[in-house]
């Protein structure tokens, strides 16, 4: 079997999964990691038996891929290094720190054929993949994200560290384009904003309300999303799924399904059932490097692409520049 030569760059939080995590992966070999923070780097690489590379330039002499998990600020310069050295790319979200850097990623990835695939990390969370086949056509949708104050990752507002993944999921939910975006947020505890909600219109008619704050007494990963006989509810942080379903009177009803009747009058009755899906034992960081692994061995459009990093990114864009302008009373 063809393995994949990979190496990390960047051993924090994440970057120490990703080392881990690759390692379990059948069809790649870990070949090295590199930081520019030699005692952190040194530490990862003694507990998990991985070789340090002294340079980014090092490491891709001796790779076909990397994951970067260095800091938002440090995505481009090495997405674009990577790139340059005919690379492929996993990088964690969001894709940069800008929209203009995006687009040059996403096109020099085109150019050359090459992999890019952003961590977008909660698409393959359990709760999501579970309940795929119920969503079709969400007209709103209301997503409530809150976490405990954590310094890692203030070094940008928290529309960029968290709401980010509930804008990813609503741009691939929702098959329209975004018309217009109200929005509000206020920095607490940090330099950037600290909480923050969006109103998201689409063309077709459907609403997404979006809070995220990283200011919480606990943590809150919530989707509830509403469309024409069903309504379905996402819990994140459980994996968690559950669907209220108008069904046909006529349909017939799986006995494992609570029903609770019939509900209407006359020719617009419907039967109500509840379904709540067995948890899927699933690791989504390891999957999602795994689908990653395999989008570059067998050349497939990977499942978040650079495309859709960057379109999380410009509506992510436009909801900070949206609250600027509320704070200035424009």
């Amino acid at each position: 079997m063809e393995k994949l030569k990979i190496g990390v760059i960047g051993t924090g939080h994440l970057g120490k999964l990703h080392t881990k995590l690759f390692k379990t992966i059948n069809n790649c070999e870990l070949v090295g990691i590199y930081d520019s923070n030699t005692a952190q780097v040194k530490l990862v690489s003694e507990e998990f038996a991985v070789p340090v590379t002294d340079s980014v330039e090092n490491l891709l002499e001796n790779v076909n891929a990397v994951s970067i998990a260095a800091t938002t600020s440090a995505h481009f310069e090495i997405a674009k290094k990577c790139f340059e050295h005919n690379i492929h790319v996993f990088i964690e979200k969001p894709i940069t720190a800008s929209i203009k850097e995006a687009k040059e990623l996403v096109e020099l990835a085109e150019k050359k054929k090459l992999t890019l695939q952003v961590g977008h990390i909660e698409r393959f969370n359990p709760a999501l993949v579970s309940m795929e086949k119920y969503i079709d056509n969400p007209m709103f949708i209301q997503t409530d994200r809150l976490a405990q104050f954590n310094p890692r990752g203030t070094d940008v507002a928290v529309v960029l560290d968290l709401m980010i993944h509930d804008i990813d999921i609503i741009l691939s939910l929702v098959n329209s384009d975004v018309a217009n975006v109200q929005a509000n947020g206020v920095a607490v505890v940090s330099n950037h904003l600290d909480i923050a909600n969006a109103r998201l219109q689409f063309e077709n008619g459907a609403v997404a309300n979006v809070t995220a704050s990283r200011i919480s007494q606990k943590k809150m990963r919530k989707m509830r999303i509403f469309q024409r006989d069903s309504y379905v509810a996402l819990d994140f942080v459980t994996g968690i799924a559950e669907a209220y379903r108008l069904l046909p009177t006529e349909a017939e009803v799986d006995p494992k399904l609570f029903s609770f009747g019939e509900i209407g009058v006359g020719d617009k009755k419907k039967k109500l059932v509840y379904e709540q899906p067995a948890q899927k034992e699933l690791n989504a960081l390891q999957y999602e490097l795994q689908l990653f692994v395999y989008s570059v061995l067998n050349n497939t459009k990977p499942v978040v692409s650079g495309v859709d990093g960057l379109r999380a990114l410009k509506v992510a864009e436009i909801i900070l520049e949206k609250i600027q302008k509320s704070q200035k009373g424009i």
